[in-house]
């Protein structure tokens, strides 16, 4: 069998959940969209079931398969609904749902519904992606209490910068925030999580920690609450043929790297096809037989190769950490200029084993 697999350990994803609770005070939603950001939606969501607040998906697609596996905690789709003929459905479920543009505010107020809805009303405070523009807001929340179809209503924005920590953008969405919101009596949710981990000031009733769940920073310096997160993947393989080259050989797919000296080295059962980043470069690390190394050469689509030269214990089957608890996903991101978020949804083919159930 393939040996390349991805290691989740539940206990860590448990302890990082826990860290946005206790730095904040704030109820939390998990995120848990993109299949848990590669980790697995249902295991994710089972593990932590029992102290969430609640979870947060893209879409009901995404929720719909949670309460497939029995999940009956609180599900909100953070994209809202695409069609109307969504909210039958939302209500059946028992999803809560944002409200972000005001063609979804029409809906709602056109629909027959069995029962009110828990809405979640966002405001574009300067991301300019979605949300209501703030002359509209006020209206929105009133017309929405007004139609009868709501049972409550959380105010909601979200950052653009705020995992630059030198950045004022935060503070000025900050403002445009309360702006919108003066009078408006509701608990409110703002606090990703780069804002969980570094913007301690801001206020916000719910939180939405996502990627700090699987244990990356979302930063680009070292940070101290991020630096209590624990990774939840590793993503490891094995060795499956060793090479002595003499020097000026070529490894690899367009002979990007050149042997300068005698060198060992080993093929190891991972590429892009399993999501390991095609652009990670030479020197990329990689710890192999409990050494710290590196990649060398292009990354193909089943293997890339690594430097066994000053690593003598390593030989064909020895274990191979692409990223984890040694490697960070964040230094393979900076590596390959991409970030943690990305290498962990690319994640596919290989397959997922849970600890710590």
């Amino acid at each position: 069998m393939r040996p390349a697999r991805a290691l989740i350990d539940l206990q860590a994803l448990r302890h990082n959940y826990q860290l946005a609770r206790e730095v904040t005070g704030a109820k939390a939603l998990a995120v848990i969209k993109a299949d848990a950001y590669g980790h697995g939606a249902v295991r994710v969501a089972q593990a932590l079931e029992a102290e969430a607040d609640g979870f947060a998906v893209a879409c009901i697609e995404e929720a719909l398969e949670l309460r497939a596996a029995g999940i009956r905690a609180p599900v909100l789709l953070l994209e809202g609904f695409f069609e109307a003929d969504e909210l039958p459905l939302i209500i059946e479920h028992d999803f809560w749902c944002v409200v972000h543009s005001l063609w979804q505010l029409e809906a709602i107020e056109q629909a027959r519904l069995s029962k009110p809805l828990t809405i979640w009303l966002k405001l574009d405070s300067g991301m300019h992606r979605v949300g209501l523009h703030p002359k509209d807001y006020h209206e929105a929340y009133q017309r929405l209490l007004a139609s009868g179809k709501v049972a409550k209503i959380v105010l909601m924005s979200h950052f653009a910068r705020a995992d630059e920590l030198d950045c004022v953008r935060s503070d000025e969405q900050v403002a445009v925030f309360q702006a919108a919101r003066q009078g408006l009596s509701a608990e409110s949710s703002l606090r990703n999580s780069p804002s969980v981990l570094g913007w301690p000031n801001v206020s916000s009733d719910w939180v939405r920690p996502g990627i700090m769940l699987y244990g990356a920073t979302p930063f680009g310096e070292d940070q101290a609450v991020a630096a209590r997160l624990q990774p939840v993947m590793t993503l490891e393989s094995k060795v499956i043929c060793v090479r002595e080259l003499p020097a000026g050989e070529p490894v690899g797919y367009g002979a990007k790297f050149i042997t300068p000296k005698p060198m060992r080295i080993g093929v190891v059962a991972m590429g892009y096809a399993d999501g390991y980043p095609r652009h990670a470069p030479t020197g990329t690390p990689v710890l192999v037989a409990g050494q710290r190394s590196q990649l060398l050469g292009r990354v193909s689509m089943d293997m890339l190769c690594i430097d066994l030269t000053d690593v003598p214990q390593a030989r064909l089957g020895s274990t191979v950490e692409l990223w984890g608890k040694n490697i960070l996903a964040s230094d393979i991101a900076v590596a390959a200029e991409t970030i943690p978020y990305q290498l962990f949804c690319n994640l596919r083919r290989v397959p997922r084993l849970y600890s710590g159930a």
